[in-house]
């Protein structure tokens, strides 16, 4: 018997120790993986920075535009302190509930506080994102919005701001990479495109231009053409190549996430990502 127990304790002891460093392991690559996917996240959103001025609330540095494609996120002025979050999943908008908010109303005016006063954002509204999280363990990612009022054409500006907050189906955040998140916030706060498409309009029509005045030179003997220059090769960034060749190639980013053997480069329009100091990725 006592053979049988000097084995067994051991034994125990061991079974112990590893289920605790599993445990230990499982939290820390958890945890690990929060800071990448918000690190990543944050690198395609960056954040607005919002101060004061003489007349209230003022940016002070502008953040990713976003579009709102769908109504029912609710916000209140900046200034108010927001209380209620609008949920996102599947594809649908779910509204914070309406008795809950007057219940808040006659909460506040019993106290002798000012009722929130909230409003609703509208489809093709332009904001920023203020602030971003991600939990794996509830598979939620929260984006904070302020109203962009100078896009909107809104004076005096308000800031109106939200929480939204992205449901993601049960243990499937953690196995999604950013691109699918990225993707599923799209369905309702989609990256303003149109400056790059006024830029490309801009540059399309001074090309036409040029042509014109390229065919009228034609008409005085060609010799607009003759003396035209080739137009430049565009640069050029390819799977394998070493950071160095990329910032030779297009310059410095705007912004780098350091993530130990995987690095992603931020410039204005498009994100390189580098996998042991080689382009494995481009967006």
């Amino acid at each position: 018997m006592r053979r049988n127990l000097q084995t067994l304790v051991p034994l125990l002891a061991s079974v112990a120790l590893a289920s605790i460093l599993l445990a230990v392991a499982s939290r820390t690559a958890l945890a690990q993986q929060t800071v990448s996917l918000e690190d990543q996240l944050k690198a395609q959103y960056t954040l607005v920075k919002m101060g004061e001025d003489s007349s209230g609330a003022a940016v002070v540095e502008q953040g990713t535009i976003l579009v709102v494609k769908k109504g029912g996120i609710l916000g209140v002025p900046y200034s108010d302190q927001s209380i209620f979050s609008t949920k996102y999943e599947n594809g649908a908008v779910h509204s914070p509930n309406p008795l809950g908010q007057k219940a808040f109303g006659h909460f506040m005016t019993h106290i002798g506080q000012q009722a929130p006063t909230t409003q609703f954002f509208q489809v093709n509204n332009k904001v920023y994102p203020s602030k971003l999280a991600v939990n794996l363990p509830k598979d939620q990612v929260v984006i904070g919005i302020v109203d962009c009022d100078s896009c909107n054409n809104v004076d005096p500006k308000t800031f109106y701001k939200a929480d939204v907050v992205f449901q993601f189906g049960k243990g499937t955040l953690a196995s999604m990479n950013p691109t699918q998140v990225e993707d599923a916030i799209a369905g309702l706060l989609a990256i303003d495109d149109s400056a790059n498409n006024n830029d490309q309009g801009n540059n399309q029509g001074g090309n036409g231009g040029q042509g014109g005045n390229n065919q009228g030179g034609g008409d005085q003997g060609g010799g607009g053409q003759a003396q035209q220059a080739p137009p430049a090769q565009p640069e050029q960034i390819e799977k394998g190549q070493t950071i160095d060749q990329v910032v030779a190639a297009i310059g410095q980013p705007d912004k780098i996430v350091n993530l130990g053997a995987k690095q992603i480069y931020v410039y204005k329009d498009i994100k390189v990502t580098f996998l042991n100091g080689k382009v494995s990725d481009v967006q």
